[in-house]
């Protein structure tokens, strides 16, 4: 079965830096788009981030645009989101997702099919 486990959160400074992990394995990871998701406390989950199975394309919330990268490692089968200039606002529960269907790509979450249990960010002001 398709599993996503997600690492690299943790309590950062206002300002700071961290880069979240997402290992896939159960799939060929070379075919299949790769978002990232985000819930913050009492708000609902939101779009962050998306790459293409190639790595070739990448999209982001307007939030986000300048602030974050997605990229990808195939060789690897990993997911990466480096987050640079963290603020308090970006606290969040962050999950890898992807869809069951090839060479699409989707930034909902109704279109997502597999998610990794996530991984906390906390930016202290």
């Amino acid at each position: 079965q398709v599993q996503l486990v997600e690492s690299g959160g943790g309590l950062v400074q206002a300002g700071g830096s961290l880069r979240l992990s997402c290992a896939v394995s159960g799939r060929t990871f070379s075919l299949y788009s790769m978002d990232w998701f985000r819930q913050a406390p009492g708000k609902e989950r939101e779009f962050v981030a998306a790459i293409t199975w190639d790595g070739g394309n990448t999209y982001y919330a307007d939030s986000v645009k300048g602030q974050f990268t997605i990229s990808r490692d195939n060789a690897k089968n990993t997911v990466y989101l480096q987050m640079n200039n963290l603020k308090p606002d970006d606290t969040a529960v962050y999950s890898c997702a992807t869809s069951r269907r090839a060479y699409i790509v989707r930034q909902i979450t109704q279109d997502m099919d597999y998610w990794g249990k996530g991984t906390l960010v906390t930016v202290a002001s």
